[in-house]
């Protein structure tokens, strides 16, 4: 007997596949990415993921969900959560996906460390049947945290999982997780963090106008992971690092036809523009990048692209953020 489960790389899906583990089944691990991941947590959940699935001695499987996920994300049917979040049809989309890996490798069904109640949009008693009804999935769908709180599955009725040893948990404190890893030796784990980037309000200010402008694609948002926006006309934007490490970050995102800035003689940040653009743009990107290089004093900035340098003296001034920058 075989299961697969979703593996975020978090104590719930670490102790839902204990638990079946507990029962005899031998389970395979899928871990999904997502377009919406911080740079820096992309591979730390993979690592994450990795770990977990080498201390509990079961293979990984990692898929990564690109334009589809976009597509989703741009019109969803069960629509947003406070942000852009669309955290039912991502769930839908997300076992989906798993279903067609269920079938490849023979597992029998699918487990989930999801928590009745722990998120309120997704992870209600009516979502959750939606889900498992829109994916495909019903009755093949178990989630062990919550299991005797919810309607018997497939597993449960054929005596494959006893339903007396799985769990009831709900609700979103972290106290019955925490103790029930005590209880069945899961002794390291990791905390919950950020997570998905939908649910941060700037960044879906900054994705809003990437969608406005027809601007929304895998490059792009990988560039609204990192710096200050600016929005200098429906065809052109500018991004200004704001540390050394995000300089760094642009530098490796520069692709052809973007326009590079940056000081020449003073530290600062580097910009980069991206989209077709006038003097007049490029004249203003330039006053952006000096204003946080030294506000009010004249400053040379370095303009490159297809292989040209240009180079303005010029002064920034707050009036030039203001009217630009997307919060």
């Amino acid at each position: 007997m075989k299961a697969l489960a979703l593996l975020s790389g978090g104590l719930d899906s670490s102790l839902a596949i204990r638990l079946i583990q507990n029962q005899g089944i031998e389970v395979v691990g899928l871990h999904f990415f997502i377009p919406f991941c911080r740079h820096k947590d992309v591979e730390m959940e993979k690592l994450a993921a990795e770990k977990i699935a080498d201390s509990l001695g079961i293979k990984l499987k990692i898929e990564y969900l690109g334009q589809e996920f976009l597509k989703m994300v741009k019109n969803p049917r069960y629509g947003y959560g406070k942000n852009l979040n669309p955290c039912i049809d991502c769930k839908i989309l997300m076992f989906k996906k798993a279903k067609k890996i269920m079938n490849e490798i023979n597992a029998s069904f699918i487990i989930s460390g999801e928590v009745l109640g722990q998120r309120p949009m997704s992870q209600n008693k009516h979502s959750l049947k939606l889900i498992e009804k829109e994916s495909g999935l019903k009755g093949l769908l178990l989630r062990p945290l919550s299991a005797k709180l919810l309607s018997s599955t497939i597993a449960q009725e054929k005596g494959w999982v006893k339903r007396e040893e799985l769990e009831g948990i709900s609700g979103r404190g972290r106290n019955p997780q925490i103790k029930l890893a005590e209880k069945l030796g899961i002794k390291e784990y990791p905390w919950p963090s950020g997570g998905c980037l939908l649910t941060d309000p700037g960044f879906c200010k900054r994705l809003k106008d990437l969608i406005k402008h027809n601007q929304f694609n895998l490059e792009n948002i990988e560039l609204l992971k990192v710096g200050r926006h600016f929005r200098l006309s429906p065809t052109f934007k500018l991004v200004v690092g704001r540390d050394k490490e995000e300089n760094e970050i642009l530098v490796n995102l520069l692709k052809k036809g973007d326009i590079y800035f940056e000081p020449k003689e003073k530290p600062g940040p580097s910009g980069l523009g991206r989209g077709d653009c006038d003097e007049e743009d490029k004249l203003l990107a330039a006053r952006i990048i000096a204003r946080y290089t030294s506000c009010g004093q004249e400053v040379k900035i370095s303009v490159k692209s297809l292989g040209k340098t240009q180079e303005y003296s010029v002064k920034g001034s707050d009036k030039d953020i203001r009217s630009k920058i997307i919060r």
